[in-house]
């Protein structure tokens, strides 16, 4: 199993009881698959950069979880049919050991 992280981007029409049971179905839905949820944060409800439809804001939910690709694949196909939702990215995520900074080459003394 690989580590995903998902962002959801969920309308504003919805309450925020309403948006907790979605985040905990959606995690029902993870461990069902057969994952493993490893987080979960909830940035809450925000302006938007730009309208999505009539949307001006909306509640962004975010997801770190253990899955296989079907999974993936199977939740941004529910994601997509949903009117709830208004975007979705998910992205593999990398091992952090991956992302070491290289060290930078010393500077050269002024010259004289």
């Amino acid at each position: 199993m690989l580590t995903y992280e998902t962002v959801i981007l969920i309308h504003p029409r919805l309450s925020d009881a309403e948006v907790g049971e979605f985040a905990e179905k959606t995690k029902q839905a993870i461990v069902k698959g057969g994952g493993e949820v490893v987080g979960d944060d909830r940035w809450g409800r925000r302006k938007l950069a730009y309208p999505i439809g009539s949307s001006r804001e909306g509640f962004y939910l975010y997801l770190k979880y253990n899955a296989k690709g079907e999974l993936v694949n199977d939740m941004n196909r529910q994601f997509r049919i949903q009117e709830d939702v208004l975007r979705t990215l998910t992205v593999h995520a990398e091992d952090p050991a991956h992302f070491q900074p290289k060290p930078r080459p010393p500077k050269p003394a002024p010259a004289a």
